[in-house]
């Protein structure tokens, strides 16, 4: 517990997510955890998994995803029929800070043209060339806004943290938005190539 002011009146119940009652909370849905899984899904109304207008802004995060295939490129897509097909119109943006831990060379941000969306229906990448290493792996997160709304198109950003291929530190930043009006109420996750080792990905809600 934190102790905070708002308003001039004392709040005593602020959590590590910065929530304060009154303003909302972050409320943990699904853990898909990884074992050689070719997709890890979240469907809507499926083994528990939420993804409807009960939240207005859903958040999943990633913890120390591996991959079973060197150099492979981490992806996700949405859906609008409850998973039948994953493929719904995307613009979207991709840049990238790096730096070389073994020779401090190669510090520099880049935006990846290649790994953009111009209304694709494709997977979007979220990192680029993971290594199947035993301590290479990826972690950050994915906020999608309002997927369940039919009126606007449905926005999402992502930041993460790669040890990746050459001992590189790579940051990168995807955004974009999802160019539907109808509900998005599947969201899936694989590599470009091979299957997800291992790791875990959590589902929460934001109230």
């Amino acid at each position: 517990m934190a102790l905070v002011k708002l308003n001039n009146k004392a709040v005593s119940n602020a959590t590590a997510f910065g929530s304060i009652t009154g303003l909302g909370s972050m409320v943990f849905i699904k853990k898909l955890t990884a074992s050689s899984s070719a997709t890890l899904s979240f469907v809507d109304g499926t083994d528990g998994v939420v993804l409807d207008d009960t939240y207005k802004e859903y958040y999943f995060t990633f913890n120390n995803i591996h991959p079973e295939t060197d150099m492979a490129d981490f992806s996700f897509n949405m859906s609008i029929d409850s998973g039948s097909n994953y493929n719904v119109a995307k613009t979207t943006t991709y840049f990238k800070a790096q730096h070389q831990g073994s020779t401090g060379n190669y510090g520099q941000i880049d935006y990846i043209t290649g790994f953009d969306l111009a209304q694709g229906t494709g997977f979007q990448r979220l990192t680029e060339a993971l290594d199947n290493g035993n301590s290479s792996s990826m972690s950050g997160h994915l906020t999608i806004y309002n997927p369940s709304d039919t009126t606007f198109v449905k926005h999402f950003m992502y930041v993460d943290s790669e040890f990746g291929n050459e001992v590189f530190a790579v940051n990168s930043f995807v955004a974009g938005y999802g160019n539907t009006t109808s509900a998005v109420d599947a969201i899936q996750f694989k590599f470009d190539t091979g299957n997800i080792d291992a790791g875990d990905i959590c589902l929460y809600g934001i109230a």
